[in-house]
């Protein structure tokens, strides 16, 4: 029985003292082939007799091994502890990380969109869940330890109020390991918990890294660099570019350089097998990875950015462009970083990186159990590089030099370092954490909220320890007044007193797990009952109320905006209209934001109704129904609006809708038109990446989850049957063929030849074949249609066997003779194995 269990499930000890404690993991490590660093062992040490630390060392110091023992200690004490990260993805990679240490059965997951074994004495989920559960149950909360690890996320100035809560109310035995390479002066928060627990926590810092660094800042131009690098064998090198576009348009221009030998080239194409590079974006990437060199950033699409992490841990990539968010939770191992530069734009203003910023990204280089020791190299500004070649070749000569034209420093965009500024940053401590703590209606009623009726003092408690200065305390206590006036004035609190002593009764019925999200998710509910249900736009403003509680995406709002404006001086200069009036007009152009008026006078009575919703409003637009209206694909959106740089923005943004219209639409709002619409838009997800909706829909069954967990796998690594889901693959097949009626309507013969295949045997479906199949349906017809009635599923008819479905997709004309059709067999075999469905294109003729 015993060898059935986890590694770390069959070592808890009968009576978890600190020697059988450490006896045990000590087995684990070993088991391992791991041997503790000093601060591993001194930290471990600590914990175990019952202290809290806090633990400031390098990265690839070993600190979620730390964490482990803390869990360890938790399980074997019947105790729980909570392990605390700033993303999902994170949180969801410890969670299977601890399922193979612990056993399934002993650790659970709560995110924003489920929870799976929340009652298990493990509890991996992000810094906000656990701030939540603090400020609803504070000293009675069921939280015995707590791992906060990237804990310098405590200064985030959106969600670092997450990373101080707890310190301020849990429980007085709680135990606390706060971890991060990066904390700077730690004296405020060994107060902050000697305040809360009565204890003074062990401070266990080290600057000695397991792989050390070397440091070096260079004046040649990056492509010299990087051929110097690699020349010197300290590839894989990772170069850190401060925007999506100049890490593109560096693997591009690296594609000059031959990385790979014969045989390296062969390794990555046997690597690839039959991965699908097939949005747009994914044919530069394809052919960069063929080269040996990796793009990595947020824009990317899942499946993206998880090839080259796998094809880097294969040690098969040896360049990768990528952007500063390489930090958190990801695995790209890599021997030398190059910084192009040492400033950046934080959204307000352009500065040179911070201290912290600086080490976290540099702290990447070095692979522990591969290279003895790390490079980090910082290229000097781009201008001064080239006045240096200019001086070279003027060399002494007086009169070359007063004649050269010598570069400037851009005029934006730019913050001067140099290589004192370099030397700055490699030697300097961590700046101080500041503290990000702020009021919300959210924290409001999270406090307020409680049985016994002592929400208002708790709530000045909280203000009081809070880690700002008396000045700001004042300032949330004013917030919070205010902010309590307006639930009194909307009725959602009333005062009542009892014995004499005032209570507070909160009336609103919220979900357990309040947010701003999820009040406007209830704004949807509300809003959704206006609307007619017999008027033919319902369903698609439905989806503008859906769309308009979401965050915009600005990148994709601002290309929105700037093809709209891009046309419209197109007409205007058609029709002869001057300059000066173009310009004026072009300040009125804005996005297409549907249902607007009904949104803003909705909401402003929802407001008035709830006012925790706070200065946050709703943010109309149109993404989604746009996609659906025009009966776009993923890829005719990408190009629409050129944003093949942002496809993994646009990805999450359409995942985002379509998980909220599942979600926060209720059943009884949901009309069969709706439905279809839902479903197409989870077919152009599912089509493009199915990751994201995947791991999602997994998560709401958490047998399927602890079934996973139990395997040692990964939510990511089973490839789902998309044919399984009857409803879902029907929507796929729908989506596909509705965009190949919108190739043949607008005359994009190459688009749809890309959609297709021929049946075994057959010609191939070029362009020129397509259109010639397809040029008779004009000497009967006016007009195609791909509108939302010609895409109905009354037009798509199926005959499912066991191993294909035959389908037959009418094609709508303007008189709706409806007598020309697209015929295609989906074999499902393929479909499975592909994870989409693929037509072979039977004929396209009269029905």
């Amino acid at each position: 029985m015993e060898a059935s269990l986890a590694p770390l499930e069959r070592r808890v000890p009968a009576e978890p003292d600190a020697d059988a404690l450490l006896e045990g993991f000590l087995e684990f490590t070993s088991e391992k082939g791991l041997e503790l660093y000093p601060a591993q062992e001194e930290a471990i040490l600590e914990l175990f007799d019952g202290r809290s630390v806090i633990l400031n060392t390098p990265t690839g110091s070993g600190k979620s091994l730390v964490a482990s023992a803390l869990s360890f200690k938790a399980v074997a004490e019947g105790a729980r502890v909570f392990y605390t990260a700033p993303i999902k993805a994170l949180v969801s990679e410890k969670f299977f990380a601890k399922c193979r240490d612990f056993g399934a059965a002993n650790v659970g997951m709560m995110t924003g969109d489920a929870s799976v074994n929340r009652d298990a004495p493990i509890i991996c989920c992000t810094a906000e869940i656990l701030a939540n559960i603090a400020l609803r149950e504070m000293e009675e909360a069921s939280v015995d330890y707590v791992v906060m690890d990237e804990f310098h996320y405590y200064a985030d100035r959106d969600r670092g109020w997450a990373w101080q809560v707890p310190l301020l109310v849990l429980p007085e035995r709680t135990r606390f390991l706060l971890m991060s390479a990066t904390l700077g002066d730690v004296s405020r928060f060994e107060g902050a918990i000697e305040d809360l627990t009565g204890q003074t926590p062990a401070v266990v810092k080290s600057a000695q890294r397991p792989v050390p660094l070397e440091f070096s800042y260079v004046e040649t131009p990056i492509h010299e660099t990087v051929q110097e690098l690699y020349g010197q064998d300290r590839a894989p090198l990772y170069i850190v570019h401060f925007s999506q576009r100049a890490a593109a348009e560096q693997a591009q221009a690296l594609m000059s350089i031959d990385f790979l030998t014969k045989d390296q080239k062969q390794d990555i194409k046997d690597a690839l097998g039959h991965f699908r590079f097939d949005s747009p974006f994914g044919k530069d990437l394809r052919r960069w990875v063929k080269h040996g060199i990796g793009v990595h950033h947020a824009g990317l699409l899942p499946k993206y950015r998880l090839l080259v992490e796998k094809l880097a841990q294969q040690g098969l990539l040896k360049i990768i462009c990528g952007t500063d968010t390489l930090g958190v939770g990801v695995n790209v191992p890599i021997r030398t970083v190059l910084f192009t530069k040492l400033c950046k734009f934080d959204g307000r203003s352009t500065d040179v990186l911070s201290v912290r910023d600086f080490k976290q990204i540099a702290g990447r280089a070095g692979r522990k159990g591969f290279d003895e020791e790390g490079f980090v190299v910082c290229q000097a500004p781009e201008h001064v590089i080239e006045n240096h070649k200019l001086r070279a070749k003027a060399g002494d000569d007086a009169k070359k030099l007063r004649k050269v034209k010598w570069k400037k420093a851009p005029d934006r965009g730019y913050a001067h370092w140099d290589e004192d500024v370099f030397r700055r940053l490699i030697e300097g401590e961590p700046e101080r954490l500041e503290s990000s703590f702020d009021v919300s209606h959210g924290m409001l009623l999270q406090v307020l909220d409680r049985p016994d009726g002592d929400g208002c003092r708790r709530m000045k408690a909280l203000l009081r320890r809070s880690h700002d200065p008396p000045r700001l305390k004042f300032h949330h206590g004013r917030q919070a007044i205010a902010m309590f006036r307006s639930l009194l004035d909307a009725e959602v609190v009333e005062i009542t007193k009892q014995d004499g002593r005032a209570f507070v009764d909160v009336h609103s019925d919220l979900q357990e797990d309040f947010s701003l999200h999820h009040s406007l998710s209830l704004y949807v509910v509300e809003a959704v009952e206006g609307l007619e249900r017999e008027h033919e736009l319902y369903a698609m403003d439905a989806i503008s109320l859906v769309e308009a509680t979401l965050e915009d995406p600005g990148a994709i709002l601002r290309k929105q905006l700037d093809k709209r404006r891009g046309d419209a001086i197109a007409e205007w200069k058609a029709e002869g209209i001057d300059y000066e009036e173009r310009m004026e007009r072009l300040e009125e152009i804005d996005i297409e934001r549907p249902a607007l008026e009904y949104i803003r006078a909705t909401f402003e009575i929802f407001r008035e109704r709830h006012p925790w919703v706070g200065t946050e409003g709703v943010r109309p637009k149109s993404i989604a129904r746009e996609l659906l209206e025009k009966g776009m694909g993923f890829d005719d959106y990408v190009k629409e609006y050129g944003l093949s740089r942002s496809e993994g923005l646009l990805l999450r943004y359409l995942s985002d809708a379509y998980k909220a219209l599942v979600q926060n639409v209720p059943e009884t709002a949901k009309t069969d038109e709706l439905y279809d619409l839902t479903d197409e838009l989870g077919a152009v997800v599912r089509e493009v990446d199915s990751s994201l909706l995947d791991e999602w829909e997994r998560l709401k069954d958490p047998a399927k989850v602890a079934e996973v967990a139990a395997k040692g796998g990964a939510i990511e690594e089973e490839k789902p049957d998309v044919t399984s889901d009857a409803r879902g693959f029907t929507a796929m097949v729908r989506n596909v063929m509705g965009r190949l009626v919108r190739c043949l309507a607008l005359g994009r013969f190459e688009d749809g030849a890309e959609l297709v295949e021929a049946p075994e045997g057959e010609d191939a479906w070029t362009p020129p074949r397509l259109e010639e199949a397809f040029a008779p349906f004009y000497d009967e017809h006016q007009t195609l249609r791909f509108d939302q009635h010609a895409r109905s599923p009354q037009h798509t008819l199926i005959e499912k066997t066991d191993d294909a479905w035959r389908v037959r997709q009418v094609l709508v004309d303007d008189a709706e003779a409806n007598d020309w059709s697209v015929v295609a067999r989906i074999d499902l075999a393929r479909a499975r194995e592909e994870g989409r469905p693929v037509p072979e294109l039977e004929r396209v003729g009269p029905s």
